[in-house]
């Protein structure tokens, strides 16, 4: 085709490619009118707890620490208050399409796995999004599942109890020892002391921070129980790991500790005020 006749076809359709691009930036909403958008639901890098959840009109509260975050790229981490699950978002305008994924299998009370199985049910689908301040309520087009959710604040270094999770070997995160989940906390406070409890015993030492290291200074003072095996072990390497400059990040909830060597771990902010 030659260079003249190009320019005569093209002419013409310049306005409505234009008025297109114009009306789809953001998606397309269920505006009042021609040309009104509706912007996508701004979710992306947004962390949420979870207040209660409503599948086929019965409504659970949730547990303390059910939340749900908006990753990049569509990707969704949540936590029942036991298991945690992984779930692919896709936004338009003000409709979330939710497919839930891989959960893992931890053994948890009758209650704690209802509550999993409606919170899953709840974030699947099509779903209607209500933003309103600190609120995000996600609604079915039936109006039976509701999932009700509250903006989740970043957790401060000082001040905040921080349940250690897993050990860290360079790249490698590892499970505590079998047997001493749920004990271990690091609480670092205002004035320049940091206690909690390692495994088994509590401590309480003094600690210095910068931007980017921890240092603890002196050996830590320590209770003196035996517990079990697991326990222990678990509590010698917290007590070898603190004693000594750490680099610290705190990225929203999660802490994560580790020595030159790449030692270390990753703890989570305990739920305030919440049971």
């Amino acid at each position: 085709m030659s260079k003249p006749r190009a320019l005569v076809v093209l002419v013409p359709l310049l306005p409505a490619l234009l008025l297109t691009a114009c009306g789809t930036e953001g998606g397309q909403g269920s505006g009042s009118g021609a040309g009104t958008v509706s912007p996508d639901l701004p979710l992306t890098g947004t962390h949420w707890t979870v207040d209660e959840v409503t599948v086929d009109g019965s409504t659970s509260d949730a547990p303390g620490d059910a939340r749900v975050a908006f990753g990049k790229d569509g990707r969704v981490t949540g936590s029942g208050g036991c298991n945690t699950f992984n779930a692919t978002v896709a936004v338009k305008g003000d409709t979330l399409t939710a497919s839930p994924g891989p959960m893992t299998e931890i053994a948890c009370s009758e209650d704690r796995m209802r509550f999993e199985k409606q919170l899953v049910k709840a974030f699947s689908g099509e779903l209607k999004g209500t933003l309103e301040n600190d609120t995000l309520t996600l609604t079915s087009p039936d109006g039976r599942n509701v999932l009700a959710l509250t903006a989740e604040r970043p957790a401060p270094l000082r001040g905040t109890a921080w349940k250690v999770e897993s050990l860290l070997s360079g790249q490698t995160a590892s499970s505590l020892p079998a047997g001493s989940e749920g004990k271990a906390r690091i609480v670092l406070g205002e004035d320049g002391k940091v206690t909690g409890n390692l495994g088994c015993n509590n401590f309480s030492a003094t600690a210095r921070t910068d931007a980017t290291t921890l240092t603890v200074e002196g050996p830590a003072a320590t209770t003196r129980m035996m517990c079990t095996g697991p326990q222990m072990k678990l509590e010698t390497k917290l007590y070898e790991l603190l004693d000594g400059p750490l680099t610290y990040r705190v990225d929203h909830r999660t802490l994560t500790l580790t020595d030159a060597s790449g030692e270390g771990l990753t703890a989570t902010a305990e739920p305030a005020g919440r049971a």
